[in-house]
């Protein structure tokens, strides 16, 4: 798989039946290794393991509906009080974060309404912060550690 711009880590990986597949922390199982999956794992990591994020409040591959659309959020964060704090999209390191892939996000978020939108394709990551009284999406410079996400 390709090398990311996140920290690396020891993943737990296994092979069977010509496939490979990575131990997900979350989920409590391997699943299959798929490009974005190995960006999702290490941006996990990245949240978890360097930035606080607690594992217990994450939601992986959730489903929602969208117009009568079954879609699913890659990353959810939640706060202790179980109400939505974080989306996060991730695409694979060969797949460029365009406008497609921020109208995709902020289209989910208009059902979940998350205060906080993050993107990774694990080579580029962006965060924004939502404005929902001004209807924008205001970028940070950096991915917040867990505290600071009020």
């Amino acid at each position: 798989m390709q090398a990311l711009n996140l920290p690396a880590y020891d993943c737990k990986l296994k092979h069977s039946d010509g496939n490979s597949f990575i131990f997900d922390p979350v989920r409590k199982k391997y699943v299959l290794l798929t490009p974005e999956e190995w960006v999702r794992q290490h941006f996990l990591h990245y949240l978890t393991e360097h930035l606080a994020y607690p594992k217990t409040l994450f939601s992986i591959e959730k489903g929602m509906t969208y117009n009568r659309l079954q879609k699913r959020t890659d990353l959810r964060v939640y706060s202790s009080a179980g109400l939505p704090l974080v989306l996060v999209e991730c695409k694979a390191a060969g797949v460029a974060i365009s406008a497609e892939t921020v109208k995709q996000a902020s289209v989910y978020n208009q059902t979940l309404k998350a205060p906080y939108v993050m993107l990774t394709n694990g080579l580029d990551h962006y965060c924004w912060k939502v404005d929902f009284a001004a209807s924008r999406y205001v970028p940070l410079a950096e991915i917040p550690v867990f505290s600071q996400l009020g």
